[in-house]
C-alpha cells in the first residue's frame, strides 16, 4: 500500500488507498470472517473496508498499548470495529472490556507469534552464523528501529543517537530495516549509510520465521524499539534495550530495559544486558504474552463462531463507574 512518500499525508493516501483496495476484494469474494492482527494502519484499512459491507471482523492483539505510536490509536479504533477479539494477555482482555466491548466476544488467547518458536527446530549456532554472515564468537546484537510516529519530527536524532551508541560497542550487529512508517526513509538511510562503514553489522530485510527465532535464541542482546523485544524475546530469555516511547505502556516481561534515547544511556543499557549470568536467569522467568499454544484456541473460536446477526449488532457495555 505504501509508496516512496512517507509523510505523514502519505500514510494517509496509503490508507485511503487500502481502504478502496480492500473493498473491492470483499465484495468479490464475500468472506465469512475477516482476522486481522495488530495496529497497522493497513489493518485499519482493512477493517473500515468491511464496516459497510457487514463483515465480522476477528481482532488479534486488541487492548494493548504503545503511546509512543499513533499504532496506538489504530488498535483501538480496530478494537471498536471488531466482533470477536484475542486478546495476548488478562489486563488486555480487561481494557477492551472497559472500551464497552460484550464479554461474550472477548477470549484470552495469548501471542500467537509465540506459537512461532519450537525449539526442535530451530537452527544451530553454527548454522545461523553460516546463513547470515556472522562469525561464530559473539557478542551477537539484534537492532531494530522504528519511527516514533508521534514524535517523527526528532527521528534523525534518535537513530544518530543510537547509531553513536551502537559504534562504540565491539560486537557483531545484525540491523534490520524498519517497517512502513512515517520517516522510515530517514532511519534507512542512515543505517544504510552506517552499515557501508562498518564490518561488523550486517544489514538484513527479511530473515524468514525460522532464521529470526532461531537468530534470538543465539543472540545476547536485542537492541531498539521493536516490539519483539517484549512479545517474543522473553520466550528466548534475550535480553532486550528498549529505546523511548514508541512502546510505553505496553505490557513487558523482566527481559526488558527500558532507556531513554540518549547515547550515553543506551551504550551503559546495553552493557547491562550483556552482564554474565543475565540470560540464564532470564530464561527460568515466564513470558507474560502467554505459552504458544494460541493459533489452537483462536481456531477454536473461529470454528464455533455463529455468523447470525447478533454477532455483527454491536452493543457497549457499561464498566463500573460509567454513566
Amino acid at each position: 500500500m505504501l509508496e516512496a512518500d512517507d509523510s505523514p499525508a502519505g500514510i494517509a493516501a496509503s490508507t485511503a488507498r487500502g481502504v478502496d483496495g480492500f473493498a473491492r476484494a470483499f465484495a468479490r469474494h464475500r468472506p465469512d470472517v475477516l482476522v486481522l492482527m495488530g495496529d497497522r494502519f493497513e489493518m485499519l484499512a482493512a477493517a473500515v473496508a468491511a464496516l459497510p459491507l457487514v463483515v465480522p471482523v476477528a481482532h488479534i492483539h486488541g487492548g494493548e498499548e504503545s503511546e509512543g505510536a499513533i499504532d496506538n490509536q489504530i488498535r483501538h479504533a480496530i478494537t471498536k470495529l471488531a466482533h470477536v477479539h484475542f486478546a495476548s494477555a488478562e489486563p488486555h482482555a480487561r481494557r477492551i472490556a472497559q472500551m464497552g466491548e460484550e464479554p461474550w466476544r472477548i477470549h484470552m488467547t495469548g501471542a500467537p507469534g509465540l506459537d512461532r518458536i519450537r525449539p526442535s527446530e530451530l537452527l544451530r549456532r553454527g548454522d545461523v552464523a553460516a546463513a547470515i554472515g556472522l562469525p561464530q564468537a559473539g557478542p551477537w546484537l539484534v537492532v531494530t528501529f522504528h519511527p516514533v510516529t508521534l514524535e517523527y519530527q526528532d527521528t534523525e536524532r534518535h537513530v544518530d543517537e543510537l547509531l553513536a551508541a551502537l559504534d562504540k560497542l565491539e560486537a557483531t550487529l545484525v540491523l534490520t530495516y524498519p517497517g512502513a512508517d512515517t520517516a522510515g526513509r530517514a532511519i534507512i538511510d542512515r543505517i544504510e549509510e552506517f552499515a557501508g562503514r562498518h564490518p561488523n553489522v550486517r544489514l538484513v530485510t527479511s530473515l524468514g520465521d525460522r532464521l529470526y527465532l532461531s537468530l534470538l535464541e543465539h543472540a545476547d542482546a536485542m537492541v531498539g524499539n521493536s516490539s519483539s523485544g517484549l512479545i517474543e524475546a522473553p520466550s528466548f530469555g534475550l535480553p532486550a534495550v528498549n529505546i523511548g516511547s514508541r512502546q510505553a505502556g505496553r505490557l513487558r516481561g523482566a527481559n526488558v530495559i527500558d532507556v531513554a534515547p540518549e547515547r550515553d544511556d543506551i551504550l551503559s543499557a546495553i552493557e547491562a544486558a550483556l552482564a554474565p549470568g543475565l540470560r540464564t536467569r532470564l530464561r527460568a522467568t515466564p513470558n507474560p504474552y502467554g505459552d504458544g499454544r494460541a493459533a489452537p484456541r483462536i481456531v477454536k473460536v473461529l470454528r464455533e463462531v455463529e455468523l447470525t446477526p447478533r454477532l455483527v449488532r454491536k452493543r457497549f457495555v457499561e464498566t463500573e463507574g460509567g454513566a
